[in-house]
């Protein structure tokens, strides 16, 4: 069964990766976020764990620098969102009025301060 959260020291015997490296990673890669703990200890997710593979292949197996791994990451963040780009969604004309409607009586509010 997958955990919610995993310690450094997990991630550490899972992917053979020091937590000094990881906490390195964490400094470049802005994509690498792990919650903390009110100790501070962090909590890494099965999505950072993913991303500390992916960071693991790039560095140790492809030969990337960390500049030239982040440069994949954003890339490949850049063309997945592109195509996906999130739009405003339809407002239905009951939803649309009544937030016009809002709209205008803040407004005249504003106007008497």
């Amino acid at each position: 069964m997958k955990k919610l959260y995993y310690s450094i020291g997990e991630i550490c015997k899972m992917t053979g990766i020091e937590a000094h490296v990881l906490r390195y990673w964490e400094t470049v890669f802005p994509q690498l976020r792990p919650m903390k703990g009110k100790s501070g200890a962090r909590r890494y997710k099965e999505s950072d764990v993913a991303l500390i593979l992916e960071l693991q292949d790039l560095i140790h197996h492809k030969g990337y620098s960390t500049a030239g791994a982040l440069k994949v990451l954003e890339q490949k963040n850049s063309d997945s969102s592109e195509p996906h780009a999130p739009t405003n969604p339809p407002l239905s004309g009951d939803l649309k009025r009544e937030l016009l409607e809002i709209r205008e009586t803040l407004s005249v509010i504003y106007e008497k301060l």
